[in-house]
This record gives structure tokens, sequence and C-alpha cells, in this order.
């Protein structure tokens, strides 16, 4: 059976506003089977917002592991990450999981993997999957020149992404953390 391919999920972080946006498509080889997919979502009661790229079914798993990890560390966002990472990397059947995460509340950034890798971006921006390249230096640009807010940024950003890459479409989910 052929692989499921690519999106994009970018996350940025900027005054007081903390974004995830993903686009909707999902690929099969050369078809389009869906450009509605739902990608990121606000987990541990509205605090923190994650994203997935991969398998879907996968993703899924890890967001309920994630919220698990999250209750068990009293609600610490880097605390969680680490236990995900660990556990995704020893445990056999997660172990076999194609997905990557990205989790934020209103002060960090994290990327997770299933290698163990737990990555705060050096600048309050990251992105996975395939288009994440173009929407990086696409909100990278505008963080740097412009003064618009993260939720703007992370909107041309991925309207930018969805102009280049064939496995990203302009379908946006977009949640938004701020701090008041």
């Amino acid at each position: 059976m052929e692989k499921m391919h690519g999106t994009t999920v970018i996350a940025i972080k900027r005054g007081n506003k903390t974004v995830i946006a993903g686009d909707g498509q999902i690929t099969l080889g050369s078809t389009v089977m869906k450009g509605s997919a739902r990608k990121v979502r606000k987990l541990g009661d509205g605090k923190v917002l994650a994203g997935f790229a991969g398998s879907v079914a996968d993703a899924l798993s890890l967001f309920e592991k994630f919220e698990e990890k999250y209750r068990e560390s009293n609600s610490s966002l880097l605390r969680a990450a680490v236990n995900l990472a660990k556990e995704w990397r020893t445990n056999k059947i997660l172990r076999n999981l194609e997905a990557l995460l990205l989790v934020a509340d209103k002060d960090n950034i994290l990327l997770i993997s299933g290698s163990g890798e737990v990555i705060q971006p050096d600048e309050n921006v990251i992105a996975i999957g395939s288009g994440a390249s173009y929407a990086l230096a696409a909100a990278r640009a505008l963080m740097r020149n412009t003064d618009m807010d993260a939720e703007e940024i992370a909107r041309k950003s991925m309207e930018i992404a969805s102009e280049i890459c064939i496995y990203t479409n302009s379908n946006f989910s977009i949640e938004v953390l701020e701090v008041k």
C-alpha cells in the first residue's frame, strides 16, 4: 500500500499569543484523499495547543498519550513532553507510530519525536511536515520584518507553504492561546 504524504503544521509565539496552524490535506500517493482534516487541537483543558504531521491514527494515539503525561506532570508541558518522548522511544507498540507532534503553551513551543527528541526552537517558531521549510522561512521573515501578530504570521506562512508544497492545501485549522 502507498504511504500517506505530507502536511504542514507551524507553531508561533509572539507577544501574548501562541498559535498552531495546520493544513487539512491528506494525500495517498498522487491522490488527495481528504481536504478538511483537523491536524491541530487544544488539549489539557484548553491550556495546550497540539498539532501533528504523519499518520492520523498514530497522531490521535499520541495526543491521548500526551494528555495523560500532561496530567501526570501537574500540567508541566516540558516534563510531559520529555516523558512522552521517553515512552515513545522505548515502548514496543508506540515505537512504531509514525508522526511528529508540536505542542505549545503560553510559555513554550516543543517538537516531540518518536526517536526521543524534544526540541525547543531558538526562535519562537517551528514547523513540521512536507511544507515545513516553506512555512518556517516565511514565518521567520515575517517575524523579523513586520509587526504582524502570531496568528497573522501563522496564516500568511501557511498560505505561502500551500502555494509551494503540493501536499499542503489552504484549508487551515488554527488554534490560539492568548494571555490577557
